[in-house]
């Protein structure tokens, strides 16, 4: 848990990968691209000194991942959003069966997410329903701009789309993750439009959306749609680097989610690893708004909304208790292999009085 001024707040990092990007894997130019991509954005925020070389960046493993996301307590949970990419990458990108390597292992510490393409049609409903039988999946990520042979993407509110949402009604996936921001080559800027969140929110009020990278760079368009849409949520994960090196920045976005969707509708995401919240937690944490933006959007960025956006409305979400966790996590694997016992250690029960 994050410490800031005698407090501790518990961390759910709503947005990280367990990835493949290595040569061996990659069976189409765009998966090199793609990781080239990826590693730009992470050197444009990261702190110089805490690059990774690209080697480690294609595959770090299971055990860097447990490490960068755990070991310093710069989380307490996260949850996997999987990106298939199968006409890139031999065995997927990053598919919800890798993730499950880590998951499975840490079932107390990881929330499995899987995925769906309406493109597949009654193989992709096949999937979908075996992700959940075998994983009791609560949520899905969905990359509309992912390529599937002559197709360069797909849109939220198709037929076909809405049939799989149906089936998510159907199952109790109740969180649809849709990746709603900048592009990455070689994938079309257009198929990431954030506008195809509006019918289908409308259109499925009982599921909760959860944009990923809240739209950007169409933050005033996603902003209007989830002020009308009181089942949209923004996922900063993209946003949240900006606290590291344009402050300014990061407080006009936080300071626009904060006014069109208030405290509760907002969660914290590192897109790890395009960015490592071993450093990231504490730039968030720590990164203030501007006088002008307070005084503007009449928000803050106090101790009680960071709570929430960095771990209990990811919890609302996803059924987690968080007190029942902070007690678990006293004893658990993770806990005892990084030394963080007494950072779950409750406070002392007062003595009685005499």
């Amino acid at each position: 848990m994050y410490e800031q001024d005698g407090e501790s707040i518990f961390v759910i990092d709503a947005h990280v990968h367990l990835w493949d990007a290595t040569e061996e894997n990659i069976k189409h130019q765009g998966g090199e691209e793609f990781i080239q991509c990826f590693y730009d954005y992470h050197t444009t925020f990261t702190p110089e000194d805490l690059e990774w070389e690209m080697d480690e960046y294609r595959k770090y493993g299971a055990d860097r991942m447990v490490e960068d996301l755990f070991g310093n307590a710069a989380a307490d949970m996260a949850i996997f959003q999987p990106t298939y990419l199968t006409d890139f990458y031999e065995d997927g990108f990053n598919t919800t069966h890798q993730n499950a390597e880590l998951a499975t292992e840490y079932p107390e510490r990881f929330v499995l997410n899987g995925s769906f393409d309406p493109r597949d049609g009654e193989a992709g409903m096949e999937h979908l329903e075996e992700l959940h039988d075998t994983y009791d999946i609560q949520g899905v990520k969905l990359y509309t701009a992912e390529w599937r042979g002559e197709s360069k993407g797909w849109r939220l509110d198709d037929e076909e789309a809405f049939e799989f949402l149906e089936k998510c009604e159907e199952l109790g996936i109740e969180n649809i993750h849709p990746h709603k921001g900048p592009t990455i080559r070689p994938l079309n800027r257009d198929a990431f439009d954030v506008k195809d969140v509006d019918d289908a929110a409308s259109s499925f009020p009982d599921l909760n959306f959860v944009v990923e990278h809240v739209g950007l760079p169409r933050l005033d368009d996603f902003c209007w749609i989830a002020g009308q849409e009181p089942n949209v949520y923004g996922g900063l994960a993209v946003a949240a680097p900006f606290a590291q090196n344009r402050p300014g920045k990061f407080s006009e976005i936080l300071s626009e989610l904060l006014w069109w969707l208030g405290e509760d509708r907002v969660l914290f995401g590192s897109d790890y690893a395009i960015w490592n919240p071993d450093w990231l937690v504490e730039e968030v944490m720590e990164a203030e708004l501007t006088e002008e933006h307070r005084a503007e959007y009449g928000v803050e960025w106090d101790l009680e909304t960071k709570k929430k956006v960095m771990g209990e409305n990811a919890a609302e979400l996803y059924d987690i208790d968080i007190e029942a966790k902070k007690a678990q996590f006293r004893e658990d694997e993770i806990s005892q292999q990084f030394g963080l016992e007494d950072h779950y250690a409750g406070e002392e029960p007062a003595a009685a009085d005499d």
